[in-house]
């Protein structure tokens, strides 16, 4: 059966589904756009612009159109494979509602303007605020989905150009935890395994990942080795059932919120407790720390952590954890009191789940791959979870080898490549080094050819002390791009009205679609996206990938590294982008790639890339790529003889860290009862402002429910279809039953995606961050629910 739009909606509409009213026009696709794979052509390479996956795709292009996708079968990452969403690029270009010129706010409305009406006003802005009231009063706000060019291009822009720190990407908001565990415990960012561990390990450990839906190429690839391997084992740690936890998993432990850290500890007990140790391997790699604890939530402004003090500026690790060395037994004794029992206490896994987990990771001969996404990171003790899994695999020598390997996960195709690598982060700058450390300002100074003192000490905002300073009237001028923050900020309710406080507030928007982001801008430029430019982007295990323009962008939309440069010049900043003939991004990218040379981030040259079909896995030396990190025999940076060296820390070996449990900042309670959990779906990409214009996918998925236990809901009266409201001490939405399907909650909790403009489920969470990595927790907060 064929049902028109219109239908669809009333048919939809008829199952008590709180269905976002759009013109039928929005779907429009134009003539000659997503048409069979056959009527291409000419196909071109280039990474997918979803996920941090990194799979490569085949785009079939016609008369200047995108008018197919398929996935690349010389790709190592997919081997041919899309998921849904990928499938769907070519129709995420076209929707009716793209951004075509740029607009001003006059009042409640928007007018059109030219470009450089717009870009003389957005320069005066930026230039206004920062003679008034200094270059801290000025921010930037770009995110994973930027490309390498012009993470690399509005990181110089900002540091060497106006001289202010205050630059963050939304990475912020999901791999920051992700960032200083890697730091903390290694020395280094970023993953030191890679997707070939997916074949050649026989235990995978999913920590709080709805992996299926998350990265589901990545999840086939473990499901054709457990085909293969009837050996191979599963363990799925979650807080609620969803596709992660279906067959084939072996082991399920369903978890209270929150509860990972006692039983990542409790694990570590039962392995020391049993002898499952490589004790040679923690003697010559090892080292023991403990750090501070009763460290804080972050909810307060200007909230400061007693580990991130003035003196921790001039280290090289920014916002560091003041930490002192302890012996292997007194980091026993730490784990003496996790026994699994106390673990089931806080967690309601029981206790002999957690020693056969726990075993599984210890057995001599099973190799092992843990991997994560947000349940880790967003988290108010993001950083020390990243390091309690750390921890097992360095206690069992399970680590940087094929086959076993901690894999962090990541969400956006480039917060690898464009946010940790290049540094588009307050604190950072280019090739994983600090604005707080004099030696790395003198090289990043040198590189870009301006005097030492342009470079300010001191980290810039943060990107929730970012919107509070918004909020607060401290940040006059901010440019968002690439990113909706007045829909995924958590508390948003108040960002978005600090956003229209007026007064001298100005706020630019970049971007490709209207958004929640748009609708609170004073100047909205449009942007090209995808294909539309040239680009690199950096995934989850290391892999740089290029791609050319292929397609021009709609009317007058222009790239986001045009807007940059353009920017620059009416700032009198255009010098730093002033390489004479040689092409820009090729040359931005060569300059680049200075900063990470010889240190262990080494990066093949630009013609390589642009050549090389699949990307390739850094430290890159002499034109080969590097699959496993710190080990003999596959990291050139590891002498022979070495053995292993984790070579981030000046003695070459890792931290084990001495990480207690310590209960969240809000715990449901007699006037909030339940724990609310956000997340995502297959479908939708992040906010839903490109996805929701694809029909396809928009109608699987058209609105954002949520779940709540059948037992619960029995309680409260609630069957499936009927508008609930979820509320906190922060605000509230109404939404849409669901009792199960894909996903299953556990009684006294609740699920809601952020996907859905209309059920704006940051209104409800809560904006308590990890002090240490500032990665808000987006994964509990206390709520309420009641039937409307």
């Amino acid at each position: 059966m064929t049902l028109s739009r219109r239908e669809l909606l009333k048919t939809l509409a008829g199952t008590g589904a709180a269905v976002l009213t759009l013109p039928d026009a929005l779907f429009a696709i134009p003539e000659g756009v997503a048409e069979a794979a056959e009527t291409a052509e000419e196909w071109k390479k280039s990474p997918c612009r979803f996920c941090g996956v990194g799979c490569g795709a085949l785009v079939g292009l016609r008369q200047g159109k995108v008018v197919a996708v398929k996935g690349d079968p010389e790709a190592p990452v997919n081997r041919g494979l899309l998921c849904i969403k990928g499938y769907s690029l070519p129709k995420i270009l076209y929707g009716a509602d793209r951004y075509r010129v740029p607009l001003l706010r006059q009042g409640n409305k928007f007018v059109q303007i030219s470009w450089d009406q717009a870009l003389d006003i957005m320069a005066s802005k930026f230039k206004e605020a920062v003679q008034k009231h200094g270059p801290e009063s000025v921010a930037m706000y770009f995110s994973g989905q930027t490309t390498i060019f012009e993470g690399y291009a509005i990181n110089k822009l900002m540091k060497a150009g106006i001289g202010s720190n205050n630059i963050e990407s939304n990475a912020r908001l999901c791999m920051a935890s992700a960032v200083t565990g890697f730091y903390s415990t290694f020395g280094m960012d970023e993953p030191m395994g890679c997707y070939d561990d997916f074949e050649l390990t026989d235990t995978f450990f999913i920590w709080g990942s709805n992996f299926a839906e998350m990265h589901p190429i990545l999840y086939s690839r473990m499901m054709e080795r457990k085909h293969q391997d009837p050996n191979v084992k599963i363990v799925s740690l979650q807080t609620y059932l969803n596709r992660s936890t279906d067959e084939p998993a072996d082991v399920v432990a369903i978890f209270k919120p929150h509860s990972d850290l006692a039983i990542a500890n409790a694990m570590a007990h039962v392995i020391v407790k049993e002898g499952l140790t490589n004790g040679s391997f923690i003697q010559k790699y090892v080292t023991f720390k403990k750090g501070l604890t009763g460290i804080g939530y972050g909810v307060e402004d200007n909230f400061e952590y007693g580990g991130a003090s003035e003196s921790n500026w001039t280290t090289y690790r920014p916002f560091a954890d003041k930490a002192h060395t302890i012996s292997i037994e007194e980091y026993k004794a730490f784990l003496e009191p996790y026994t699994p029992e106390y673990a089931e206490k806080l967690s309601g896994v029981p206790a002999d789940t957690i020693r056969q987990i726990a075993r599984l990771l210890g057995e001599p001969k099973r190799k092992a791959v843990s991997c994560w996404t947000m349940g880790f990171n967003q988290h108010v003790r993001g950083t020390w979870i990243n390091n309690l899994v750390y921890n097992l695999h360095l206690l069992t020598g399970k680590i940087a080898e094929p086959g076993n390997s901690p894999l962090s996960l990541t969400g956006q195709p480039s917060a690898c490549g464009t946010t940790r690598e290049v540094g588009v982060l307050s604190h950072a700058l280019p090739g994983g080094m600090f604005v707080a450390n004099p030696e790395h300002r003198k090289k990043a100074a040198h590189i870009w050819n301006v005097p030492v003192e342009r470079i300010s000490s001191r980290p810039g905002y943060h990107t929730m002390e970012m919107f509070r300073a918004l909020d607060r009237g401290d940040i006059k001028v901010i440019w968002i791009n690439t990113t909706n923050p007045f829909q995924t900020l958590p508390h948003v309710g108040r960002y978005r009205r600090g956003a229209r406080k007026g007064g001298e507030r100005f706020i630019v928007v970049s971007d490709v679609y209207p958004s929640e982001t748009a609708r609170h801008a004073d100047l909205i430029l449009p942007s090209a996206m995808w294909v539309e430019k040239e680009g690199m982007f950096g995934n989850t295990e290391r892999r740089t990938q290029h791609w050319f323009k292929m397609v021009d962008p709609p009317g007058q939309a222009r790239d986001d590294l045009w807007q940059i440069v353009e920017l620059a010049k009416r700032l009198g900043s255009g010098n730093l982008f002033d390489y004479g003939e040689e092409p820009l991004q090729k040359a931005l990218f060569e300059e680049y790639r200075k900063f990470g040379q010889g240190s262990g981030k080494d990066l093949a040259s630009y013609d390589l890339y642009a050549k090389v079909r699949g990307g390739l896995r850094w430290p890159v030396v002499e034109g080969k790529e590097t699959r496993w990190r710190y080990r003999e025999g596959f990291d050139p940076y590891v002498k022979k003889g070495e053995g292993v060296r984790f070579y981030g820390q000046p003695d070459g070996r890792a931290v084990i860290w001495a990480r207690p449990y310590e209960p969240p900042a809000e715990q449901p309670d007699e006037q909030y009862p339940f724990w609310l959990t956000t997340g995502r779906v297959l479908e939708h990409w992040h906010t839903g402002t490109i996805t929701r214009r694809v029909l396809e996918l928009h109608r699987a998925v058209p609105f954002a429910p949520v779940w709540i236990n059948p037992e619960d809901a029995g309680v409260l009266g609630i069957k499936v279809g009927d508008q609930v409201r979820v509320r906190s001490r922060r605000g509230e939405i109404i939404t849409t039953a669901q009792l199960g399907g894909r996903n299953t909650v556990p009684k006294g909790v609740v699920f809601v995606p952020f996907f859905d403009e209309n059920v704006l489920i940051n209104l409800v969470t809560l904006d308590a961050y990890d002090p240490i990595s500032k990665q808000p927790d987006y994964k509990k907060c206390a709520v309420r629910i009641e039937k409307v």
